[in-house]
């Protein structure tokens, strides 16, 4: 069967490029970016997301592709940039990305009270839009996303039809299989009758994505920390520009205090406390691809600090999983296992390993860069070799399925300095095309289960290969309250 359903979506993946390229493409080319359809005939997840907006159906797909490619050419959507946009629209805060629903899609939000009905200014709001759509896209390649509607103290001067159904537009034509839903708050009764339109614009499919929402039952879609206080959360966000919002990603507390004043966030005297801990970690014969080497400094390093270690220090396992990127194979692939706050054993191990022949600096960042230590954040990894990257919450916090890490990494000449001025200046020339990035999910491991990545003092006398067991045994199994993205 699923051998049956590949062999037919690839027959209709090659239908599809075969007609739009004889079809239209032909007649029209010059309607079109040619970045657009080279994409077209090389993505096949791209393909794929038209055809399943339209059922499957070639034809419907075709003219949705048709009037998708026209657009992305009239607002140049492959240039767009925060140059594209008036500073002023930018500082304003009316759209943004930030935070995740409870089912770990991404919210971007619009601020209605911030929009003034005004023609001079709608083509501009429009690529806002356009903008942070594109650059979601480019970086989670078809994950959903939710449109946060922020109705609160809106007038009527606020409300514009047309802007609204550029916004519906985009899910239904531009960005096909994006949207998660649509949450309305606080929306005015007033807006009744303008919101019966809406739904049809939407159609009779997508009406079951308005979720209308008031302070009493937001949070049935979203977590209380990830809603402002009007809103009856506790997320102390607050917008500004510049720096553009990134995803919301971070630099958490490291050993060595603020990075580059990225942070500002962490105290003195935490950083010096949590510098005292150290760990030991048990090498996995299973995992041939994270390397051993190491270079001479780095060994002398980890010697010294060593031999400062804590006897109570918990031993860690490596984790099994491991994502195979251009720059380093990450371990885990995809997710963070922590222990439960009952365990007491809530930290957790990140192993990087270098697969080129040249020096590659690397920078650890969160969504919650309140909650984390990250040892180190912000570094460097020579040719071959690995480095481990201790992660911990601190002062009490818990973890939440819905932090998020990002991982970035770039390569470095060889003759280069990797001091911490050298690397804060690499990061800030570096182009953004050259870096690689990787993104990790949160999770909790409940106290109930067993719990095999970091292995209690009691279990020290289990062979190693009952240990491995049981961390396949629980990777397999997620747990109920699991949060992956559709």
């Amino acid at each position: 069967m699923a051998e049956n359903n590949a062999a037919n979506k690839a027959k209709l993946i090659t239908e599809t490029r075969r007609r739009f390229e004889a079809e239209y493409v032909t007649e029209k080319s010059e309607k079109y970016d040619p970045r657009d359809v080279e994409r077209f005939q090389q993505d096949d997840n791209w393909v794929e997301s038209y055809l399943i907006w339209r059922h499957n159906v070639v034809d419907e797909t075709l003219k949705m592709l048709d009037e998708s490619f026209q657009w992305r050419k009239e607002f140049s959507v492959n240039d767009l940039s925060e140059s594209s946009i008036p500073r002023w629209l930018l500082e304003l805060g009316g759209i943004y990305l930030h935070g995740y629903d409870k089912e770990c899609n991404k919210l971007l939000w619009i601020r209605v009270k911030y929009h003034i009905k005004d023609q001079k200014t709608i083509m501009d709001k429009k690529k806002l839009i356009a903008f942070w759509l594109e650059r979601y896209a480019k970086r989670e390649n078809g994950k959903p996303i939710t449109v946060m509607f922020d109705m609160s103290e809106t007038g009527l001067n606020s409300i514009d039809m047309d802007f609204i159904r550029f916004i519906i537009n985009c899910f239904k034509v531009y960005y096909p299989k994006y949207l998660s839903k649509i949450v309305i708050f606080d929306m005015p009764w007033i807006m009744n009758a303008a919101f019966k339109i809406v739904k049809s614009w939407l159609g009779p499919e997508a009406v079951s994505l308005l979720k209308f929402t008031s302070k009493n039952d937001i949070q049935e879609y979203i977590s209380a920390e990830y809603l402002p206080p009007h809103m009856g959360g506790t997320d102390p966000f607050k917008y500004s520009y510049p720096p553009l919002v990134d995803d919301d990603f971070q630099t958490p507390l490291c050993e060595n205090g603020p990075i580059a004043s990225e942070d500002e966030t962490s105290s003195k005297e935490d950083i010096e406390g949590d510098g005292k801990e150290s760990l030991e970690t048990i090498s996995n014969e299973e995992q041939p691809a994270l390397s051993e080497k190491s270079n001479p400094t780095e060994s002398t390093s980890k010697t010294d600090e060593n031999e400062k270690v804590d006897s109570k220090v918990k031993s860690f396992k490596k984790p099994l999983s491991v994502f195979k990127g251009p720059l380093l194979h990450i371990s885990p692939a995809e997710e963070l296992y922590f222990g439960s706050m009952e365990s007491g054993e809530k930290k957790t191990l990140i192993v990087l390993t270098n697969v080129t022949k040249n020096i590659v600096a690397f920078k650890v960042r969160t969504t919650a860069p309140e909650k984390y230590r990250v040892k180190p954040s912000n570094s460097s990894c020579e040719p071959g070799a690995s480095v481990d990257i201790i992660v911990s919450p601190h002062g009490g916090l818990r973890v939440s399925a819905q932090d998020r890490f990002l991982i970035m990494a770039a390569e470095m000449e060889q003759s280069s300095s990797t001091g911490s001025a050298e690397l804060t200046q690499f990061w800030k020339e570096v182009p953004r095309n050259k870096v690689m990035e990787h993104r990790l999910r949160c999770h909790t491991v409940e106290s109930s289960k067993p719990n095999t990545l970091m292995l209690k003092d009691s279990a020290s006398n289990m062979s190693d290969k009952t240990s491995e067991d049981l961390y396949l045994q629980f990777a397999t199994s997620r747990c109920e309250t699991d949060c992956s993205p559709h």
